[in-house]
Order: C-alpha cells, then structure tokens, then sequence
C-alpha cells in the first residue's frame, strides 16, 4: 500500500486490484466496486482533508444518529470512457447542487465543492481502468452522507462522514416492465423530503413496491398524496407520457425529484421538434387514452436506467397494455442521450465535462 500527499487529499492506493476477478459482461447493477473509495469527515464544525483509500468496511457507533434518525442522503451519477480513452462525466454540477440542497433539507452540512468535485475527479482517476469503453459500459458513481454522531436523543448530529464509491455498471432494468399506479401509498407529500434524495424516500417505496412484485408488476406509478389522481414518478425514476405525438411530464415539487436525466431528455426533445408539456398529468387521463389509442408509449427516465420503456400499467384491477411502436420517443432520445454521454456525436448542450 502506498501513500501520497497533496495540499488538498491524502490518497492511500491499494497494495493490489481486483478488476481480474470481475466479468464486466455479466455485472449485477450495483454489486461489484472499485478498488478504491473516497472518505472525509465533518467534525466540530468543519470538514476535514479528504482521503482516498481501498475500499473496505469501516466502523460506527451503534448509537450514530444515522441508524435513529436517518440523516442520510445520496447522488447517482456516472462516468463514461470514449473511444480515445478519455473519461467524461455527465453535468456533474447539477449532481453536486442537488447532492447541497438536499443536505439543506435533511439539516446536514453542505459539502464543500473542492472536496465533491475534484475528490470525484482524483477518484476517478486512480480507478480509471475499471470504466470500459463502449456504449451501454459506464462507470455509476454513489456520493452519499450519513450522520456519524453518537447518541440517541433526537437532535441533528454533530459528525457526518462523506463518501463516494464506485461500480461498473450495464443496464439497471432487463425485461419488460409493467406497473401498477398507486391508489393509496405516495412517494411524497407536500412539505416532505420528496424532492431531496434522502435515503427514507426509497425504503418507505420498498413495501408498496414488493406488493406490487407480488402481483406480477415490476414497478409502481406514485400518485399524488391528497387525492391520488395525479401521475408522479415511477418507481425510483421520473416519468413520461407519449399521448399521440405530444410528451407528458409531471413539474418538479416538493414531491417530485429534479431528475437530472428527466431535464436532459425535455431539452432533447424539444430540440429534435417533439412538443413537451410540464404539467399534472391526470389518471383519468391517462385511462382515457389508452382506451381511445391515443396512449402511446409511457416510460422512466433516471440516472441508472436511462430510460426504461414501460408496456402497460393497471389501475383499478384493470390492466391496460401499450401497443408497440415502432421508432419510438423512448428508442430516440435514449440513443441521442446515451450517444452524447460516449462522446460518439456532438454535445451541443455543453452537458459533458472531462475528468
């Protein structure tokens, strides 16, 4: 193991690599991470110097305020390497504003962009290899922050320790996807943490999600909170309507998460001369379509799965299936996307930054 100091990171490189043990053609999302971690402390009232180091367990408090009150928030973002072996990431500044808003919302300590942002960018550097070249290979990256501070009276912690580790990644969904709309369970409500990404807003989605499995859906449309007749997010990912050639998606709220990905295909879209509606999309709506074949094609959009077609949703004990179209919206701005993050056509947006 060797150590290297810089004025602003300690990296401490790992003694050996296990990329030989990895099959990068049959990755399970999420499972398999890189040699090497970032890790830096905030404690009595500042962040201290950053260190890159092997990745590895370590230790907590069983009283550290995380495991009680769950001060913990997350990004995903992902890095690509093009055809002549540079590596880009994907409007990482976007990722590193809402990472700060929504330690805001969750009463933890924003983190400082020198530490984010070129902490990232060493990483990534060191552990460079483990991003393969070719379309549909990235590297996903998970910053995320707990609060380490000890004791168990309900108070904001004092310590919080931030982190970003590393796992090479193909495709988050495989298969079809079917989902039920929600009919009593939400995401979020008003004046809730629906639109930071704290990690509560997905284990309260387990329970709901796993009934849903368990009638043969692989995912659920939330609804609003108040009257459950307004279309929110898919699952973990924001959504889209194709109602005959116009695309539907609900505004960002208080219960709905900015979606990094959601706003790269509105801009897309409309630059490709597909009309966009930001607006609540109504169930009814969406009913009324399919059974009048002007329903389309619904699908998610995220950082993970990029976009993933759905072919049909139930609601009311009803199921509704899509029909198959051909050149789809979701097949278009899913390749214009994914081109331009592989660096294989033009970034027009400026969206790409070089690491």
């Amino acid at each position: 193991m060797s150590t290297t100091h810089t004025n602003k990171i300690d990296i401490i490189k790992a003694a050996t690599s296990k990329i030989n043990e990895v099959d990068f053609d049959n990755l399970s999302f999420g499972s398999v991470f890189t040699d090497h971690m970032l890790e830096c402390d905030f404690k009595n009232g500042e962040w201290q110097k950053p260190v890159i180091k092997p990745y590895a367990p370590f230790l907590l408090d069983p009283s550290a305020r995380v495991f009680h009150y769950g001060q913990a928030i997350f990004e995903g973002m992902k890095a690509y390497k093009d055809e002549s072996d540079d590596v880009w990431l994907f409007r990482p500044d976007e990722n590193y504003k809402r990472f700060n808003n929504s330690a805001v919302r969750m009463a933890m300590p924003e983190v400082p962009e020198d530490v984010f942002m070129n902490g990232l960018n060493e990483l990534l550097k060191l552990d460079e290899a483990w991003i393969k070249k070719g379309k549909g290979n990235t590297l996903y990256i998970r910053p995320f922050m707990i609060a380490t501070g000890e004791g168990v009276i309900a108070n904001p912690s004092d310590d919080y320790k931030f982190m970003v580790i590393l796992s090479p990644a193909k495709s988050y969904y495989s298969g079809e996807v079917k989902v039920l709309i929600a009919e009593h369970f939400s995401r979020a409500a008003n004046g809730g943490i629906g639109a930071a990404k704290a990690a509560g807003n997905y284990a309260a989605q387990f329970y709901p999600t796993s009934l849903a499995n368990a009638a043969g859906f692989q995912q659920v449309i939330w609804t609003d909170d108040a009257t459950h007749t307004k279309l929110e997010e898919a699952g973990t990912m924001n959504v889209f309507f194709r109602i005959n050639d116009t695309l539907f998606t609900a505004p960002t709220s208080e219960r709905i998460l900015d979606g990094i990905t959601r706003k790269s295909l509105i801009d897309l879209a409309k630059k490709e001369g597909i009309t966009v509606e930001v607006r609540p999309v109504l169930v009814s709506e969406l009913v009324e379509a399919s059974k009048n074949g002007t329903l389309k094609e619904i699908f998610g959009a995220g950082t993970a799965a990029v976009v993933n077609p759905i072919i049909g949703f139930s609601y009311q004990d009803v199921y509704y299936e899509l029909p198959k179209t051909e050149n789809s919206y979701a097949t278009q701005l899913k390749d214009k996307l994914t081109n331009m993050q592989h660096k294989l056509t033009e970034d027009t947006f400026g969206w790409t930054v070089k690491v």
